[in-house]
């Protein structure tokens, strides 16, 4: 059992509608807020050797790169942190709010507790314009498959190339390039951050197209043998890269740095080199 097969199980409670994207998005005003919500652990997220101001850059990062792939601005974060030890705090705050300046946000309250364990949830609100705001589905045939910067870092540190700490440890959400692209006439977009194998599975879910990718066009990693790379640009968890669909004549956008790595074709499967794409990355798992 994994996370997305337990999503159903959420489906059939409040509804397919209300799980389909990123962030939960409705009115306000002109604009249209976007709302979504993480929730990490030491022993699931926070790895060793990460600083106490680590794991609060980390944990508001990864809700802004949600608000990212939604074009959207993010504006305000929630934070709620579960304390084994109260000596942490400091740190994982620190780190949140740093995180949240460089990248246009403000903390507005949260709750602190006692846990087990360090566990940090942090909600994320976020504006954007309705023309710009961009969802999972919408993807065509014909259009370009892209991807932000260069996948597969985060996982490369797990793997013992410990040149690439920061992309684990410091994860940059790409929160300029998701409102530029989200002017820009993209048609679909998420971040990666179970990697591109999954994440196109998830916009395949919700789109009535699929995915054909060119393995020889992936960035990869630099200082690892091109196939691992390649192995870890697919699968490798923890990178908050953005993987988007493009018409072609929209295509390269200014000031995104990106890589088109395949098109949407109009059956549904997800292959790459003609070859049917294994289905997986980082997910959490139950017995």
């Amino acid at each position: 059992m994994d996370d997305r097969d337990l999503l159903n199980v959420v489906m059939g409670i409040v509804g397919r509608d209300n799980c389909l994207d990123d962030c939960a998005v409705f009115p306000c005003g002109e604009q249209v807020m976007v709302a979504t919500t993480d929730m990490l652990h030491r022993t699931t997220d926070f790895v060793p050797g990460m600083s106490d101001w680590q794991a609060g850059w980390m944990s508001a990062a990864v809700t802004l790169s949600d608000i990212a792939s939604m074009g959207a601005a993010p504006k305000f974060l929630l934070i709620a942190v579960g304390l084994d030890d109260w000596k942490c705090l400091a740190g994982v705050m620190q780190g949140a709010k740093d995180c949240c300046t460089m990248f246009g946000a403000e903390i507005i309250g949260g709750d602190i507790d006692r846990h087990g364990e360090l566990t940090v949830v942090t909600t994320g609100l976020g504006l954007v314009d309705k023309e710009h705001l961009v969802r999972r589905a919408g993807a065509k045939p014909g259009d370009l498959v892209c991807i932000t910067g260069t996948p597969g870092q985060a996982q490369a540190w797990l793997d013992g190339y410990h040149q690439f700490e920061k992309a684990l440890f410091e994860p940059q959400p790409r929160v300029r390039e998701g409102q530029i692209l989200g002017r820009a006439g993209i048609s679909a977009m998420m971040d990666d951050s179970d990697g591109i194998a999954l994440s196109l599975y998830d916009l395949m879910s919700v789109n009535g197209c699929g995915f054909a990718l060119d393995s020889s066009r992936l960035p990869l990693a630099a200082g690892i043998p091109p196939a691992q790379a390649r192995e870890l640009a697919l699968y490798g968890g923890g990178d908050y890269e953005l993987i988007f669909t493009i018409p072609p004549g929209c295509y390269p956008v200014e000031g995104v740095p990106a890589t088109v790595i395949g098109k949407v074709v109009a059956t549904q499967s997800v292959t790459v080199d003609g070859n049917p794409l294994e289905k997986r990355g980082y997910q959490h798992r139950w017995e």
